[in-house]
């Protein structure tokens, strides 16, 4: 049966896609519903279709499904953020967990029977709700001509108003207020997306959850140059004071003189914000007056943005009351414990404006404490911390490693991963600047004329400093990986193989890209051995993964029988090595194969009986098979090594 744009359908929700959407099913015929539930039974309206599938939206929910819940959010429909609210919290965990099955057997080729044996449940939540320590509002007015900030509806740059996030962290409508009623007092402009006019474009808020402290950084229009920031011919420090009340001056001096502002006409921070004595906007002194009042309140900053772009933070931050930072502390927890109890060991981060810090305090402490735990360390490896930020992981892993090398594409978040190791009192952490994916082969193919320089790095942070090997730094023991959504780019991945650590811990965002990426690494000499989800924001449909790899070495795992009276001294087993038919293919074809490769074109060609190669500890549970491509250049190896016809 044909469907066509508005047509009304009755659909039972069978199943959820990737984006959260119900999916039903009409004589064959597939339906993608928005807020629906699975078990939902649903009376929609089509919006687009083609020959096989249709997009609709929910008109009316006929039969609730059991696993439908009221969601706790006003705007959760609206608000493009929370996706599944609508969803009771077990059946979302049970999603998210079916979503990382899914994808590592769709995509990374895994059986039923060994992700059986090496995936643990899902971490989740006791209480899912205000956990967020970050939220950014865009700012703008509504169809009515009101002032707003809110969240971008789902899949558009319209503003739905929302001061209080059901999933933000509690005490951010009261910031919210406090600028917007600022604005109106003031009549400052949101900014205009579309005439690139107006002032105030996004309000960014943090929160530290254990400190207590709070930061707003408000992001604005406004062009470059030294008069860019006077309001009316009024330099800041005339405005600075007007509105604040005598009893809170002193005060307010004070925190400036302690965080370094007072009396300069700028300074630079570790992390680049600036403090300044500049007046962005209208009333700025009245504005931080009231702000400074709100209880945990640590800094006020302005972030220039004049971009006509979707990125939300520009290149210049300054300071404008307080210090330029937050401070947070994380915790290691015990994973194998019901509950998950803190062992004791703390570390403490600052946080600025631009810092990448995970939004889920609560589940950032169990998803790093699982990759500290299948980081094996005993307090002698050498680990590479990939894609580090500013340094959480590594800092996490420090406590029980001997060196720890990190890498950052962000030059602020290198600073202040460097600024959090000195912090915390550790040493045996060294960062540098540049992408993964060339700095990681640099570092390998350089050997050992290893310069700092020339990886991207800062000259002197290795050359000089006992302890630091460049063995350690070609063949580390580990390498964390914690990517952004993308993915690994295959030319780190292949630098990770030809580096050799006995374990690998990949931490993802994205269990599609996760599952191509553990694909590449199990087909070139190691095997997936654990797999955990962690639900690090619920109510919507994204899902955190943590993997541990662990090397495969030949000689542990190749079985062969060997009937010595039938072997002939030039039977075609000597006639090349693993490794002749490696540097062969290399030469020729311009990959690496692996000796499990080999020994499985082997295998096919009946020249060797092997049993249960890269054996999994479930006893019938598949492998990944030689790709194609590889079967093909290694037989043409072999034919050139005369060891087959």
């Amino acid at each position: 049966m044909a469907y066509s744009k508005n047509q009304m359908v009755e659909v039972t929700i069978k199943d959820i896609g990737v984006d959260g959407e119900g999916i039903g099913h009409i004589d064959g015929y597939t339906f993608f519903i928005k807020d629906a539930v699975i078990g939902d039974t649903v009376s929609a309206k089509i919006m687009k279709s083609t020959k096989s599938y249709a997009y609709a939206r929910l008109e009316k929910v006929i039969m609730p499904s059991p696993f439908r819940v009221s969601p706790k959010c006003g705007i959760a429909r609206s608000c493009g953020g929370c996706q599944i609210q609508a969803l009771s919290y077990k059946k979302q965990l049970e999603y998210k967990q079916n979503k990382v099955r899914n994808n590592l057997k769709r995509i990374g080729g895994f059986d039923d029977k060994l992700l059986d044996w090496i995936t643990d449940g899902i971490v989740g939540m006791d209480e899912p709700w205000n956990y967020r320590n970050k939220a950014v509002y865009p700012v703008g007015y509504d169809k009515e001509g009101k002032l707003i900030a809110g969240f971008y509806a789902g899949h558009t740059h319209n503003i739905v108003a929302g001061e209080e996030c059901a999933i933000g962290a509690k005490g951010d409508k009261e910031v919210l207020d406090i600028i917007l009623e600022h604005m109106r007092k003031n009549k400052i402009e949101p900014y205009n997306e579309e005439t690139g006019e107006g002032i105030v474009r996004h309000i960014l808020l943090r929160k530290g959850f254990a400190s207590g402290e709070r930061m707003v950084c408000i992001v604005i229009n406004r062009r470059s140059g030294a008069d860019a920031y006077r309001v009316k011919g009024k330099s800041f420090e005339q405005g600075r004071y007007k509105g604040i009340p005598q009893s809170s001056k002193e005060k307010y001096r004070k925190e400036q003189e302690i965080s370094g502002g007072y009396g300069m006409a700028e300074k630079a921070t570790d992390s680049r914000v600036w403090i300044t004595e500049k007046e962005f906007i209208e009333g700025q002194g009245e504005l931080l007056a009231v702000l400074s009042r709100i209880e945990g309140m640590t800094s006020v900053s302005i972030n220039i943005n004049n971009e006509n772009t979707n990125v939300i933070l520009g290149k210049e931050t300054y300071c404008i009351w307080g210090k330029p930072y937050i401070t947070d502390t994380i915790q290691v927890r015990d994973m194998t414990k019901p509950g998950c109890p803190v062992t004791g060991r703390k570390l403490e981060f600052h946080i600025s404006p631009q810092s990448f810090y995970q939004v889920n305090p609560v589940q950032t402490e169990k998803l790093y404490s699982l990759a500290l735990g299948y980081a094996g360390l005993t307090g002698k490896e050498a680990v590479w911390d990939l894609y580090c930020g500013i340094g959480t992981i590594s800092l996490f892993l420090a406590g029980n490693a001997g060196k720890i090398y990190g890498v950052e594409v962000v030059p602020q978040a290198i600073e202040d991963a460097r600024d959090n190791a000195r912090r915390n009192g550790i040493e045996n952490a060294k960062f540098f600047v540049g992408k993964a994916e060339e700095v990681l082969p640099q570092f390998y193919s350089m050997g050992d004329g290893i310069r700092s320089d020339r990886a991207g790095a800062s000259a002197g942070d290795i050359s000089g400093n006992a302890g630091d090997s460049a063995g350690d730094m070609r063949h580390p023991d580990v390498i964390v990986v914690d990517p952004p959504r993308k993915g690994c780019d295959e030319e780190c991945l292949r630098t990770m193989v030809s580096m050799s650590p006995e374990r690998i811990v990949y931490v993802s965002c994205d269990s599609a890209t996760l599952a191509r990426d553990l694909r590449f690494l199990t087909t070139n000499g190691y095997k997936l051995v654990k797999v955990r989800a962690v639900d690090m924001f619920p109510n919507t449909v994204h899902v955190e993964t943590v993997v541990c790899l662990s090397q495969q070495k030949p000689d542990d795992h190749i079985e062969i029988e060997i009937n010595l009276d039938e072997i002939d001294a030039t039977s075609t087993e000597t006639k090349a090595t693993y490794k002749e038919i490696q540097d062969w293919v290399q030469e020729k074809y311009g990959f690496h194969v692996t000796n499990l490769n080999i020994a499985q074109v082997k295998q096919i060609h009946g020249i060797i009986e092997r049993e249960n190669y890269n054996k999994a500890k479930s006893a019938d549970s598949k492998q990944p098979g030689c790709p194609e491509e590889k079967v093909k250049a290694i037989e043409d190896a072999m034919r050139h090594f005369q060891m087959i016809d």
